[in-house]
């Protein structure tokens, strides 16, 4: 695959809808450490790119089909982020205010997550692997042969 230095991510990248992209490049840097790559579509933007280590997001304005879940009264997806130091980052998250959903715990299957609502409704988890668990310890039921 080439690389595209437009484009740096290679697996999957997220579009989420926000009312005001500016504000919202602010406040993701701002509470949670995202880094703004570049924006685009003039001002106010329509769009920016961000990161957060190896996790890449683009941040869209609404249009006739988009809209933020704040308006459409839903979550429409959530995300997971991991990040390594997790305790350091939710102690930065609830010092700048975030709207924290799920307080920081060990889930059954081997996350160390919170999660948090930002300001136009999206969720989002952020996670650091605890410990290595087969899924079968805690009731999955495996289907194929795909190993992660």
């Amino acid at each position: 695959m080439i690389k595209n230095r437009s484009v740096p991510t290679d697996v999957l990248l997220p579009h989420l809808t926000y009312q005001d992209v500016g504000a919202t490049v602010a406040r993701l840097s701002r509470v949670f450490g995202f880094e703004e790559h570049y924006r685009y579509g003039g001002e106010p933007p329509n769009g920016a790119q961000m990161r957060l280590g190896k996790a890449w997001i683009t941040v869209n304005g609404p249009s006739e089909r988009r809209s933020a879940p704040a308006q459409a009264g839903a979550w429409t997806q959530s995300l997971t982020v991991f990040v390594e130091d997790i305790e350091a980052h939710y102690a930065r998250a609830q010092n700048s205010g975030a709207q924290v959903v799920e307080e920081l715990h060990e889930t059954e299957y081997g996350e160390l997550q919170y999660g948090v609502r930002d300001l136009e409704g999206h969720h989002r988890l952020f996670s650091r692997h605890a410990k290595d668990v087969a899924p079968e310890q805690w009731g999955a039921v495996k289907k194929g042969s795909v190993e992660p």
